[in-house]
């Protein structure tokens, strides 16, 4: 911190300096976001996968990865690598502190995060890798990331460009691998993914109900020959993971379709959903 200036004063003018590299401002501020607003830490090749992404185009570019080396450069000494974890973190986390002080900074970040998951998510050569490749995912590290917490950023900023990727990622979402890492995490018995004899069974609705993101079921709902008690590859239907995860929004607009049936127990543990 320079002499005679406050932490926020001193956290503006770095910023200030951040955003006058031209055309490496982009990458200091996108950092700084993703770090300030992701789900859990972030390791380094997590972050420079998800920087070389390109909201919205068919597919990725490794010579767009940036170094390391050049991120923090560009973040001004706000971002530092932790070795021991092989994460990038905040050099101080009184920035988290700073942003909740400046409505400005960082606007639109969840919804940002969630249009760059859900790009990388449809990008072609992620679509080519088939469900069963679940253990061989080392070359495509931002995956998992993406897979699992898409939701959670687009719950908290749904944008018109999120909804349109999320549309885009659910069609054929059983022939996904994405899917299967979502499905996956929400199970604690791994004995249904050794085999999945009968195929892979896990709908844009299932994923939509372990989100609790309302926006994005209804009309999955409405669609002709949606089935909304369709049970996916672990037992669970789209009310089961709603009710898990606590989304009482979801819950409520599945309930209030007459076909549902409310009472059939999962095909695992035998427990009815509302119980």
């Amino acid at each position: 911190m320079k002499d005679g200036l406050g932490l926020g004063d001193a956290y503006g003018e770095t910023l200030r300096c951040i955003g006058a590299q031209g055309e490496k401002e982009r990458l200091g501020i996108i950092s700084l976001l993703g770090i300030c607003y992701s789900e859990r830490p972030l390791r380094v090749d997590e972050l420079c996968q998800a920087l070389a992404v390109g909201i919205g185009s068919p597919d990725f570019n490794p010579h767009n990865v940036p170094p390391m080396s050049t991120l923090i450069g560009c973040c001004q000494g706000l971002l530092i690598v932790d070795k021991e974890a092989s994460s990038v973190r905040l050099t101080h986390l009184s920035l988290k502190e700073y942003r909740c002080t400046r409505s400005d900074l960082f606007a639109g970040a969840h919804s940002t995060i969630a249009e760059t998951c859900l790009t990388y998510l449809n990008f072609q050569h992620v679509n080519d890798i088939p469900p069963t490749s679940i253990s061989d995912l080392q070359h495509i590290p931002f995956l998992p990331y993406s897979s699992l917490c898409w939701g959670s950023h687009a719950r908290r900023g749904l944008s018109n460009g999120a909804k349109s990727l999320a549309v885009n990622l659910f069609g054929q979402y059983s022939n996904r691998i994405s899917a299967r890492v979502l499905m996956e995490d929400q199970s604690e018995n791994p004995d249904p993914f050794v085999t999945l004899e009968d195929g892979f069974v896990f709908s844009g609705l299932h994923c939509a109900s372990i989100f609790g993101i309302v926006e994005l079921a209804s009309p999955l709902i409405e669609m002709k020959g949606c089935d909304i008690s369709q049970r996916d590859s672990v037992g669970f239907t789209p009310l089961i993971h709603a009710v898990m995860n606590n989304h009482e929004e979801l819950v409520e607009l599945l309930l209030a379709q007459g076909s549902i049936d409310s009472t059939r127990p999962d095909e695992f543990w035998g427990i009815q959903p509302l119980s």
